[in-house]
């Protein structure tokens, strides 16, 4: 413990990299849950035997848009999105731009898991709704959405779990955080307690954010 409160640099440095860590995590978060839940839905609905199917337009976004970016290792997609994040934020280091790769790495992942908690929904809750004659928007907000919102919530805290390690992962490549900090000072210059620090920290952030989804998750679920 002295060393951890003596160590200057976490002293200094550990501030600023749990903030840009957060920072990272929660903006593409919010982009990811804003684009990649109405893909998800648009997924579901358009699939074969959906409410509205559209087999080419599904086959595209699913194998195409969906799958191949998800069939990228996040390293090799964030190197790759470096330009883009440049063009949209004006650099290329740095939290904000970080999350510019975060977000469009974890969307098609989100959204993929957004198309299988609706597919779990009964068919026959949808079936009943459209028989009450509800319109199509009436039975996916209303039917689907509703009675996936528990499993939706566990989508978003698997996401958001994910956001965190891959954030870590930005800070290899300038995205700051504590990805950063453990291998700028932690990998490279040999110091173990600056190395065991961030993993904890990051250990605790999962566990947080595991915690209170769960808890949000259930108290949704009403069978």
């Amino acid at each position: 413990m002295n060393d951890i409160f003596s160590n200057p640099i976490l002293a200094k440095a550990l501030p600023e990299a749990i903030i840009e860590t957060l920072q990272m995590v929660g903006i593409s978060s919010f982009f990811t849950v804003l684009i990649g839940l109405p893909l998800g839905v648009f997924l579901h609905v358009s699939a074969p035997g959906g409410l509205r199917p559209m087999p080419v337009t599904n086959r595209i976004l699913s194998d195409v848009v969906v799958n191949i970016t998800r069939s990228v290792p996040f390293a090799i997609l964030m190197v790759a999105l470096i330009p883009v994040a440049r063009t949209l934020t004006g650099t290329s280091l740095g939290p904000v731009a970080a999350s510019v790769s975060l977000s469009i790495g974890t969307i098609p992942f989100f959204a993929r898991l957004v198309e299988n908690c609706l597919r779990d929904v009964h068919h026959g809750k949808i079936d009943a709704a459209q028989v009450m004659g509800s319109t199509k928007m009436q039975v996916i907000n209303k039917v689907m959405l509703r009675e996936s919102l528990p499993a939706l919530v566990a989508a978003v805290t698997t996401t958001v779990v994910t956001l965190v390690g891959f954030s870590a992962m930005a800070g290899l490549v300038g995205g700051g955080g504590l990805g950063k900090l453990a291998y700028n000072y932690g990998f490279q210059r040999f110091d173990v307690t600056v190395m065991l620090v961030t993993i904890v920290l990051i250990i605790v952030l999962v566990q947080v954010i595991q915690l209170v989804g769960e808890r949000i998750s259930r108290s949704l679920d009403h069978r």
